[in-house]
């Protein structure tokens, strides 16, 4: 059973607000049934709680509008931001580092997770991000 809906994914009051377009294409949709089938559902299936999506797909000038980086996941659909219900982010990220989920890259962002998933590089690489600098943690 999936726990999650393509409108969480692709939801932003941003693009709301300003009339963004912010449909995936083809291939950031897959990467998104991707992201929520290898990474983000046996997450919440092994957390047994609510996953908050804060932000998924962005798509180019959703990206810019949030002055989000050129290189981000979330525009080829393959990163989400969210939170675990009754979870801080520290236990968030301890949580995810020792399930064997299988992830690119896992960032505590401060006031949120960020998950990527490419399937051709799930390198594990789990990082801090505070004051513009990522550091391994």
């Amino acid at each position: 059973m999936l726990n999650f809906s393509m409108s969480e994914f692709i939801h932003s009051d941003t693009a709301t607000r300003y009339k963004i377009n912010n449909m995936p294409d083809i291939r950031s949709l897959d990467n998104l049934l991707k992201l929520i089938y290898f990474c983000a559902q046996p997450l919440r299936d092994k957390a047994k709680k609510p996953f908050i999506v804060t932000s998924g797909y962005r798509s180019p000038q959703l990206n810019k509008a949030i002055g989000g980086s050129t290189s981000s996941h979330h525009c080829i659909g393959c990163a989400m931001d969210f939170h675990i219900a009754g979870m801080s982010i520290a236990q968030g990220i301890e949580f995810i580092r020792k399930s064997d989920i299988k992830f690119t890259q896992l960032i505590d962002e401060g006031s949120w997770i960020h998950i990527s998933y490419l399937e051709s590089n799930l390198k594990c690489e789990v990082l801090k991000y505070r004051n513009g600098v990522y550091s391994k943690i």
